[in-house]
């Protein structure tokens, strides 16, 4: 049983900082990234962050400089450091694991932890 778990999320004051946790277990393929999504009130599902297994690292335009993606040696964990929060960010986040190869090829997702950001 795949199971891929969030947590951290919570009301933040403008300009504060909060870090999300995702723990992953049952992926019995070869993780090729782990990643971060949101979805705003209103708005499509986007990209947040992502970390492939090389390493390499990419993020939304929009979090450039603030948000910082890290995993665990083992690639069981993935966090998202949230730093210079704006009400912007208020969305629900999901991590997604990106698992296997070819016809094996899966993407897993959390159950969402909100976000908010207000004063």
């Amino acid at each position: 049983q795949v199971q891929v778990v969030e947590s951290g999320g919570g009301l933040v004051q403008p300009g504060g900082s909060l870090r999300l946790s995702c723990a992953a277990s049952g992926i019995i393929f070869s993780i090729n990234a782990m990643g971060w999504y949101r979805r705003a009130p209103g708005k499509q599902r986007e990209l947040v962050a992502v970390v492939a297994s090389g390493g390499t690292t990419n993020y939304a335009d929009s979090v450039k400089g603030r948000f910082t993606i890290s995993r665990d040696n083992a690639e069981t964990t993935v966090y998202l450091q949230m730093n210079s929060l704006e009400p912007g960010d208020t969305a629900v986040y999901y991590c997604n694991i990106d698992a296997g190869r070819g016809a094996f090829r899966m993407n897993y997702w959390g159950q969402g932890t909100q976000v908010t950001v207000s004063s």
